[in-house]
C-alpha cells in the first residue's frame, strides 16, 4: 500500500474543501449542489473533530481522500448511530483508497461506542454500494426521488451496519 490513513488537520481543509467542491460541482456522490465556503467547511471540520472523527488518505504526492462520521439524527436516542461520508480526489480513485478508508472508520466507530454506522449513498452509486455490502452493511431502504440535483430526480439508498 503506497498510502496512509491518519486524523486529518486543520491544514487539510483546502483538499477536504476542494475534493467536496468538485464532487458537489460534478456528481451525485453528494446532494450538495453548490460550493462550501472556507467558513463553512472550517466550522464543520471544528464540530466533526470535536465530536466525532476526520481521517485522511495520504501519500507522498499529499492528501488523497478523507472519510467522516457524524450525528445520523439530532435526538439523544440516535447518539449511538452516526452517518458515515467518505470521498477520494478523482484522479486517486482506483486504488483502494475508499477501502481502506471504510475500514478505518468501522474501527474508530467501535472504537467511540458507535453501534451503527449508516450510508446513504445515491443509487447510482453502485462502485460505493459494493464497497459497503462488501463489508457487511445491508440495504435497509430507498427513497425514491428524494433528492433533486443536474435537472434530475435521484434516489437515496440507505445501508446500515451493526458494529
Amino acid at each position: 500500500m503506497d498510502y496512509w490513513i491518519d486524523e486529518a488537520q486543520e491544514a487539510d481543509l483546502p483538499a477536504i474543501t476542494a475534493i467536496l467542491n468538485h464532487t458537489a460541482a460534478h456528481t451525485t456522490a453528494s446532494y450538495h449542489e453548490y460550493p462550501k465556503s472556507d467558513a463553512e467547511m472550517a466550522e464543520w471540520f471544528a464540530a466533526r473533530k470535536r465530536d466525532y472523527t476526520v481521517l485522511a488518505a495520504r501519500d507522498a504526492s499529499g492528501f488523497l481522500g478523507y472519510a467522516t462520521y457524524g450525528s445520523f439524527r439530532g435526538p439523544s436516542g440516535y447518539r449511538l448511530s452516526a452517518e458515515h461520508s467518505i470521498y477520494v480526489r478523482e484522479d486517486a480513485r482506483g486504488r483502494g483508497i475508499g477501502k481502506a478508508l471504510l475500514a478505518a472508520l468501522i474501527d474508530r466507530g467501535r472504537a467511540q461506542g458507535l453501534h451503527v454506522l449508516v450510508g446513504g449513498i445515491d443509487s447510482e452509486n453502485t462502485l460505493s454500494i459494493a464497497l459497503h455490502k462488501a463489508f457487511g452493511f445491508e440495504e435497509t431502504g430507498r427513497l425514491p426521488q428524494i433528492g433533486r440535483k443536474f435537472d434530475r430526480w435521484l434516489t437515496l439508498v440507505f445501508l446500515q451496519k451493526q458494529l
